[in-house]
């Protein structure tokens, strides 16, 4: 039984002491696959620095709402450049997010905007990143049309966000949040997805799942997230180990060959 976690950040600063062992480590416990995710310019490049380091991982580049404080029109240029890496796979995480950022939202839309551009000039999925910005974020998607189409990353247990990004042919996945006793919709939306549009993710460092909700959270952990589809669904963890791999294999192998 292996494993893919799509959307993990070993390119953060949490991981400067331990990175390579506890890579290493992890792909040992059977975590075969793992997108590594840029947030800036900065931290894109990293991610491909990374993988470049191990056969098992990918990379994607992009700016995320929360990064744009400081943000120069060349930003997006170097971002496509980035994107032409072998190792990439898609444009992201990118989107909106109205959480931590209020005074910025036009801002956030056009750079947003433009990344979508860049994935479909180049022929990539996205990964989008949707906080407190929902139907800002679906109305983009539905006036920007995305070639590859791409993923909710972390979907917030939106029941209008899921079933609309859907309908747009998106790809929803799951991290620690379902595993929270206090998670709302969790049991409901993990129902109305299908399976053959699951994937399962760590976020790491973020975002632990139970029983390790606290703690710097590591791809170790992706097998927690399967778990809990496994029993909200009443399939066999193996079945959706299978189901998520593959799926992941099928959104972000544009630009990687993907085994």
């Amino acid at each position: 039984m292996e494993f893919f976690d799509s959307h993990a950040h070993y390119n953060d600063e949490k991981f400067e002491e331990d990175r390579d062992n506890l890579i290493k480590e992890i792909y040992n416990e059977n975590v075969t696959k793992i997108i590594n995710a840029g947030y800036s310019l900065k931290s894109s490049k990293k991610a491909i620095d990374i993988s470049q380091n191990y056969d098992f991982m990918y990379a994607t580049v992009g700016i995320s709402p929360n990064d744009i404080d400081k943000f120069r029109k060349e930003d997006l240029d170097e971002i496509e450049i980035l994107g032409k890496n072998k190792k990439v796979v898609a444009i992201g995480e990118i989107g909106l997010d109205y959480h931590w950022n209020t005074e910025n939202k036009e801002l956030q839309k056009q750079v947003f905007i433009s990344q979508i551009q860049i994935a479909n000039k180049l022929e990539l999925p996205i990964v989008i990143h949707t906080r407190e910005s929902i139907y800002d974020t679906l109305e983009i998607l539905k006036n920007n049309k995305c070639n590859k189409k791409g993923v909710f990353h972390c979907c917030p247990l939106n029941i209008d966000l899921v079933r609309e990004g859907l309908k747009l042919g998106f790809y929803i996945s799951f991290a620690g949040p379902i595993t929270f006793k206090n998670s709302k919709n969790a049991e409901e939306i993990i129902k109305m997805v299908p399976l053959e549009k699951i994937l399962i993710e760590t976020d790491s460092p973020y975002l632990s799942p139970e029983p390790f909700r606290g703690k710097r959270n590591d791809s170790r952990n992706v097998k927690y997230i399967a778990q809990k589809i496994a029993e909200i669904r009443e399939i066999e963890l193996s079945e959706i180990a299978k189901i998520t791999y593959e799926n992941a294999k099928k959104i972000f192998c544009t630009n990687a060959d993907i085994g």
